[in-house]
């Protein structure tokens, strides 16, 4: 235990991870308060943090409230705290967060009644309006209620996970509740009038309709609760109690998330003292396990409310409509078979659309040259054509296989419905290695043409997602390049007999060829330093936990190499601490799109070395999970992706910088400084070539429209 805190005093320049990701949410707090920000974006970015909080007390609190339980003492690598200590400091923590998500949710409705958009509440309703919400009430709600008392009788009842319930107290019966589930199967809100809009959430006509509810009783309160428990499920601890295929188990695991224990209760309003008492003791939470909120505590219905509004409200209070750029009007190839096996392809979302890919993929399914597809999937869209697609190569006779990733968190029943789908249409389906979640983004194509094997292997930094490559920043080479082609060939077979230990000649590929090699580029970069050599490290991920990883950027800042980190998470490095870490500088960027790409970049010219991956610097990415990065080589793909960073570390507008006490602070600009906003000044590069080909390209167009049609 000594040992433990002794490390903890040498490591200043660590913080934890847990309150490092509550300031990231703070961040996107801010977005909901910055007056620059559209004001429908602005209310999407209240529920964006409220599902990013929901998520964290689902995962991130239910494993330490796992390890809080157990005999043997689990302590954090970068501060020396327990598990009781660090639930301590999220809890202080989340406090003042719930305070600054009601400010700004007031700022935010004040701003919405200034274009004639109202929430309302029953007492709110005038007569014609009561008469509407009563006749919809009646119709639509009252059927599908389930009220319950809690009593002698009654045992308190199983509270879902959050799931809103109106829990009423009364004044005639002792120790009695009413509980009052809100079905998912209702709207979120009620629209009681057009001009002005005026809507009424559903779960407040639940609460008003209470005391009709509980006649028998005298009401003597109504609030809104939900409660949040554990989701952090573990399906390998499990496994060998199954007989049954890996999908079965996920199905059984699935059917436990709602069930386990209790981590938060939230709280609209205030909770008389009697009935908080008794939610303590049922859900065995204590007092600091209680929040209380004045803006409503379930907030998906922002998105549906936004889509109701009218056209010129939605073009005036969201960002300007974006079209991403399709890469593939600006090349001259025929086919995007074609450009691939030619040059190498980088595809930059959501600037660049995802369009190309699809397209690649709609080829290869009907290509007689085509002998396999491979492709792993993590999370895809409702609508997937990638699946659309797989499933016409199968019925093509063609080999497809598809490693899914039955354990993505929370997409695990879509990928059980999606696994299912593949199959029937003749696709061989492999669930990965027990006991690492397969996490890697690529797709292999093979070809044989007149004898000869070629490859086209897409390696990305994001899902084969249509939906999220519309709002999330990732980077996708496509490359004909043989040696890269074996890499991934010798993966998929890997995977295929569950071998983690493979050997790779250019890929990296987690968890056992993946951070040794980028330990070593930081070294090299430390050498160049000691040798009076130009020297620089930049590196852009989601978040960065790796504690050796952590170190070993340290030793680098001390032997004088700039480190530039744009990390948008987690970060638990402290930059700037006297004697580690001087000559590291740590940039977050929240804005319209999702900062989601990892690049790896070591040296300081066009020959630096220079990776894409699908894996954080996260110690779950590094040793517990199978993540791929991809080497860059062409020099032209290289440049693009330099741009890309030197536009994010010029950033001042959407960029903080990460201060030596771990909070977040705005960059510093001096007067006359140019305000670089990094997303805008990509959208608006994308839309200039965009209407550089609109303009260049239609005699290409037509040529092209010709040829296919021959």
């Amino acid at each position: 235990m000594n040992t433990i805190y002794q490390a903890a005093v040498e490591t200043p320049y660590m913080q934890n991870r847990e309150l490092s990701w509550l300031r990231f949410n703070e961040r996107v707090l801010e977005e909901a308060m910055d007056e620059s920000v559209p004001l429908f974006e602005r209310l999407k970015f209240i529920s964006i943090f409220t599902s990013n909080l929901d998520e964290f007390y689902m995962i991130r609190v239910g494993s330490l409230t796992d390890l809080s339980y157990m005999e043997e003492e689990h302590r954090d690598t970068k501060t020396g705290w327990t598990a009781q200590e660090q639930l301590k400091h999220i809890f202080s923590a989340t406090v003042p967060l719930y305070e600054k998500r009601n400010a700004a949710f007031a700022q935010i409705e004040k701003a919405l009644q200034q274009h004639q958009i109202y929430r309302i509440g029953m007492d709110d309703l005038d007569k014609l309006e009561k008469r509407q919400v009563e006749a919809y009430y009646e119709q639509y709600i009252y059927p599908v209620l389930s009220p319950t008392v809690v009593d002698s009788h009654h045992p308190f009842p199983h509270l879902m996970n959050k799931v809103p319930y109106v829990i009423c107290s009364f004044e005639d019966k002792k120790h009695t509740l009413g509980i009052i589930p809100v079905s998912a199967a209702l709207p979120a809100f009620i629209t009681v009038r057009e001009e002005p809009f005026r809507y009424i959430l559903t779960i407040d006509v639940v609460k008003g309709y209470a005391s009709q509810l509980f006649h028998m009783y005298k009401l003597q309160s109504a609030n809104l609760v939900a409660v949040t428990r554990n989701a952090d499920i573990s399906p390998d601890d499990e496994r060998l109690e199954y007989d049954d295929d890996f999908r079965q188990l996920m199905k059984e695991t699935l059917k436990k998330r709602a069930r386990l224990d209790p981590v938060r209760l939230e709280v609209q309003g205030v909770l008389p003292k009697s009935v908080e008492k008794i939610f303590r003791e049922k859900l065995q939470l204590g007092p600091d396990q209680i929040f209380g909120s004045m803006a409503p505590i379930v907030m998906q219905y922002p998105f549906d409310l936004i889509q109701r509004m009218p056209e010129s409200l939605q073009n005036e209070c969201l960002y300007p409509p974006f079209k991403a750029h399709n890469a593939m009007e600006s090349q001259p190839y025929l086919s995007m078979t074609e450009w691939c096996l030619k040059e190498d392809v980088l595809l930059f979302y959501p600037y660049d659309s995802m369009e190309p890919f699809l397209q690649l993929l709609k080829e290869s399914a009907e290509d007689p040259h085509v002998v396999s597809i491979k492709l792993t999937v993590y999370r895809l869209a409702k609508h997937s054509q990638v699946i659309q697609y797989l499933c016409q190569a199968a019925e093509n006779h063609k080999e497809v296989v598809v490693l899914i990733e039955l354990k993505a968190r929370f997409d695990e029943q879509n990928n059980i419905e999606w696994a299912e789908r593949l199959e029937e249409a003749g696709c061989q389906v492999i669930f990965g290695v027990e006991g690492y979640k397969v996490h890697s983004k690529i797709c292999l194509i093979t070809r044989k043409d007149r004898n000869t094997i070629r490859y086209i292997t897409h390696i990305g930094t994001g899902n084969f997602n249509e939906k999220t490559a519309k709002l999330y920043s990732d980077i996708s080479i496509i490359t004909a390049q043989e040696e890269i082609g074996r890499d991934a060939d010798a993966f998929f077979k890997n995977m295929a007999i569950s071998n983690l230990e493979g050997h790779y000649e250019h890929l990296l590929v987690a968890p056992h060829h993946f951070k040794e090699p980028l330990l070593q580029c930081i070294d090299r970069e430390i050498e160049k330093s000691r040798r009076g050599e130009p020297c620089r490290i930049v590196m852009k991920s989601n978040s960065l936990t790796d504690k050796e990883i952590l170190e070993r950027l340290t030793a680098a800042s001390n032997a004088g190499v700039p480190v530039m980190l744009i990390i948008r998470g987690i970060c638990c490095l402290l930059p700037g601490i006297s004697g580690h870490t001087e000559n590291v500088e740590v940039r977050s960027i929240v804005g319209r799109f999702l900062e989601h790409s990892r690049i790896f970049c070591f040296g300081t010219d066009a020959d630096c070395t220079m990776y894409i991956s699908s894996g954080d610097l996260m110690t779950r990415s590094t040793s517990r999970r199978v993540e791929i990065a991809c080497p860059v080589n062409n020099p032209h793909l290289k440049q693009r992706i330099l741009h890309i960073l030197k536009l994010q570390l010029e950033d001042n507008v959407k960029a903080r910088r990460l201060s030596s006490n771990g909070r977040f602070e705005n960059v510093a600009v001096s007067f006359g400084t140019e305000r670089v906003d990094s997303q805008k000044q990509l959208v608006d590069e994308s839309s200039h070539v965009m209407n550089r080909q609109i303009r260049g390209q239609r005699s290409f167009w037509h040529k092209w429209v010709q040829n296919w049609l021959q």
